[in-house]
């Protein structure tokens, strides 16, 4: 069992208020992740519920019990950091079987569970091998295979793949999900890229400033993001978000309009505009466009065939049914 519940958790330090009063609930099996920017208390809040961190005011509850004051050995949680933290001068065997060597469990008890996280991550053929002769994914594998002998009640990952390059992130985020899938374990996992929470998450918690601003599926933040942060966080390339008589005209302070959710047009359109930047993706293009009576450019996203030059009129024209309309507290309106 892995349910985690925060009761009116909050954090300071000194005067500095990093954690405002906040309730969550994370269920047994679940694949949360916290995302937001740098400074959001995203990383802080993961340390508070492995007990890295004592709280100012509030409880965790882990499984049913009270784990506010329990030391982190204590709390059933296996935490995977940003580095790999491995001891250079032990082979793989021996950094996967440390923490339960410090536990005092048998021999045969330990080589059972090396041998079946190793299966589980591909590691078998490395065994023998010391972290100096791995990749930095092979690593951060490594890492995470330590976690699993432990056979925690839950897995709090803190930027894991931060260190990584672009094609090894995609690899581990895909192995992270799989891991998911066969060990049917919480995970709890702490990113600033919203592209990683969206295409891991069964339920993302997005921070702002110490707040939860919203609690959802990926799907359900990127349909309706209950106000701006949000909507301008969650997707990529992000919301264009408009104001002045584009947003009056449909009785808000502020619309947003998804770069998939315009249609472009060589000769009509309400909106026209003048083709700068094109990023060209292959199956994609993006188009970044100024239009009249607004600084920053909009986002289109068009076919990989399209063609359209630097300096090209064009005419966009938004799917109505796909704008999200606020108010001006930021708020979504109905």
């Amino acid at each position: 069992m892995g349910a985690i519940t925060l009761e009116k958790v909050t954090k300071s330090f000194g005067d500095v208020d990093v954690i405002h009063p906040l309730d969550l609930r994370i269920e047994d099996g679940e694949f949360v992740v916290f995302v937001g920017p740098s400074g959001c208390g995203k990383s802080t809040l993961l340390r508070l519920i492995a007990g890295l961190e004592d709280t100012s005011s509030g409880r965790i509850v882990i499984d049913g019990a009270d784990a506010t004051d329990v030391p982190p050995a204590k709390r059933g949680l296996a935490m995977v950091f940003q580095s790999y933290a491995l001891y250079p001068h032990m082979t793989v065997r021996k950094n996967i079987a440390f923490p339960m060597r410090m536990a005092g469990l048998d021999k045969a008890e330990q080589n059972r569970r090396i041998e079946a996280a190793a299966a589980a991550l591909n590691l078998t053929d490395y065994l023998d091998r010391r972290p100096g002769q791995l990749s930095g994914g092979q690593r951060q594998r490594v890492a995470i295979g330590r976690a699993i002998v432990r056979e925690p009640a839950a897995f709090l990952f803190d930027e894991p793949l931060s260190n990584l390059d672009a094609a090894l992130r995609v690899g581990m985020r895909l192995e992270i999900s799989e891991l998911h899938t066969r060990l049917k374990t919480t995970m709890v996992y702490v990113t600033h890229d919203q592209v990683e929470a969206m295409t891991m998450a069964d339920k993302i918690v997005v921070l702002s400033a110490g707040r939860i601003e919203q609690v959802g599926s990926p799907l359900d933040l990127y349909r309706e993001p209950r106000n701006l942060f949000v909507a301008g966080f969650i997707g990529s390339p992000k919301m264009n978000l408009l104001t002045g008589a584009a947003a009056a005209e449909r009785g808000a302070t502020t619309i947003g309009i998804r770069p998939e959710h315009i249609a472009a047009s060589p000769d009509t359109g309400p909106w026209r505009g003048i083709v700068g930047v094109s990023e060209h993706l292959g199956s994609d293009t993006f188009f970044h466009v100024r239009i009249e009576g607004r600084d920053e450019p909009i986002t289109v996203r068009a076919d990989g065939e399209v063609s359209l030059h630097h300096g090209d009129t064009i005419y966009l024209t938004p799917d109505e049914n796909r704008i999200h309309r606020f108010g001006p507290d930021g708020l979504r309106l109905a």
